[in-house]
């Protein structure tokens, strides 16, 4: 199977490129090759002809010359979570920029210096160590890249927006072979098509982040009800994402109680409802803004409490660890009416396992960025919307696959233009036009046209120069 989709290379252009590369080179007859060749969803298999490990910039430029020279199909891997698989390939080059981590804090001026191959991990305790944050995802065994490039969803994006909304300035290594800097002051027309379609454009070999005093303690924790009390809780979450002020991030959920083992007797196994919440702000503050949602009751559980923010960070990687099977679909609302939990709940009570609905309250930090001044769309919406499955075996993937599509499409006609790109697993143009709209989708097509006109870096939601 390895040979069928990993084809040889010439190796006298193997050779000359391991005179030029610095990194570690792996290919299909290495020991290192499945190792090298696995990502984060386990239903992506793949079979690149080779995986180049760059060191530095000037790695990832001859990586580049490389795979033009060789006519070669390029992925790029900063933490390999791409949920469709746009970081491997069958038969052409995966450039892994794992070797290529580490963060530096500059406490004074509260900025953070990201290589292109580090995780969310790697910031949030860099920063942290200074009472610092950047606002980023929630799983902190992701690449910071891949996250940022398509805008950056987290816990502190009410207060301080998404992460494409703090970030300073990135180098990255061009389709050409150029190291170049974009920022608001420079190549900012590519600075402004990196913040949500970032993966057209180039390698980002380093990121500048803007950081914010958060921590070391803050408020974290859901509220869980049967599903009976559905509509009753969501009413309460329309009121409270209204009237809470920015430090607080909430979310709306409904899925199975599964594992049963870490649930009460009572809800164990069964559809549920909850109110997720993070406050950044004081402890006294959040037990004064969070109340409402405590007093409604009485919940099967109840997990809020004060908690240090690297905890809170890292609180989903174990359950959305490496290997499992993943599929998702999402949307934007303006608007959440009773029918959409109503949906929800018929939804789930019918899942073949661990699949559930995640409501995010939008807005705020958010909505405070125009919308043209990024490539990234969707910050007029209130809500975004997701329906997501994880399962681990083989044999359920059409189920779990066919069970995602089928309930978003029932919360369809609830949403509004545009999708978020780190999201979107299916492909093409039309694809592509929903995710941005027509007037952002023909100024990155320009950008594409200036920056990679033959469309090398097209392993991604691509838009096509």
């Amino acid at each position: 199977m390895v040979r069928e989709f990993a084809p040889t290379l010439d190796q006298s252009a193997v050779g000359s490129f391991r005179q030029a590369f610095a990194g570690e080179i792996v290919l299909p007859d290495d020991p290192g090759y499945d190792a090298a060749r696995v990502v984060w969803n386990g239903m992506i298999d793949r079979f690149p002809a080779i995986v180049a490990r760059p060191t530095n910039a000037p790695d990832v430029i001859s990586a580049i010359r490389f795979a033009r020279e060789q006519q070669l199909i390029v992925a790029v891997r900063s933490g390999g979570h791409s949920i469709p698989g746009f970081s491997t390939c069958d038969g052409g080059i995966v450039i892994d920029l794992s070797a290529m981590r580490g963060v530096r804090i500059d406490p004074e001026r509260r900025i953070a210096h990201a290589n292109g191959g580090s995780l969310l991990a790697e910031l949030d305790d860099g920063a942290q160590a200074h009472g610092l944050a950047c606002p980023v995802g929630v799983v902190a065994h992701t690449g910071i890249a891949g996250l940022t490039l398509g805008g950056g969803m987290g816990r502190l994006q009410r207060k301080l927006g998404l992460t494409i909304d703090n970030l300073a300035s990135v180098e990255l290594v061009t389709a050409d072979g150029r190291l170049v800097r974009a920022s608001e002051d420079e190549n900012a027309d590519l600075f402004w098509g990196l913040r949500g379609a970032g993966a057209n454009f180039g390698v980002v070999t380093a990121f500048e982040f803007r950081l914010h005093p958060i921590g070391p303690t803050i408020t974290q924790g859901f509220v869980l009800h049967p599903i009976e009390r559905a509509r009753e809780l969501l009413a309460l979450f329309r009121e409270f994402v209204a009237s809470s002020p920015d430090e607080v991030m909430t979310t709306f959920a409904v899925g199975l109680a599964l594992p049963e083992s870490d649930f009460p007797a009572e809800i164990a196994g069964r559809p549920f409802a909850l109110i997720s919440t993070t406050h950044c702000g004081p402890a006294q503050a959040a037990e004064r803004d969070l109340a409402a949602i405590r007093a409604f009751g009485p919940p099967a559980m109840d997990t809020i409490a004060p908690k240090s923010y690297l905890a809170v960070q890292h609180a989903n990687d174990e359950g959305m660890r490496w290997g499992h099977r993943f599929y998702m679909k999402s949307g934007y609302m303006a608007s959440l009416p009773d029918e959409v939990v109503d949906r929800c709940a018929e939804h789930v009570s019918n899942a073949p396992g661990d699949c559930s609905f995640s409501i995010w309250a939008w807005g705020r930090a958010i909505a405070r960025v125009p919308d043209d001044g990024t490539a990234y769309t969707g910050r007029d919406a209130r809500f975004w919307v997701a329906a997501e499955a994880l399962w681990d075996d083989p044999n359920q993937d059409e189920a779990h696959i066919g069970w995602g599509r089928a309930a978003m499409a029932s919360l369809m006609p609830f949403t509004v233009a545009g999708h978020y790109v780190n999201d979107v697993v299916e492909s093409g143009d039309d694809v592509v036009r929903s995710i941005y709209g027509d007037a952002k989708y023909q100024r990155l097509v320009a950008l594409k046209r200036a920056w990679d006109p033959d469309n090398v870096f097209r392993l991604n939601q691509n838009v096509r120069p």
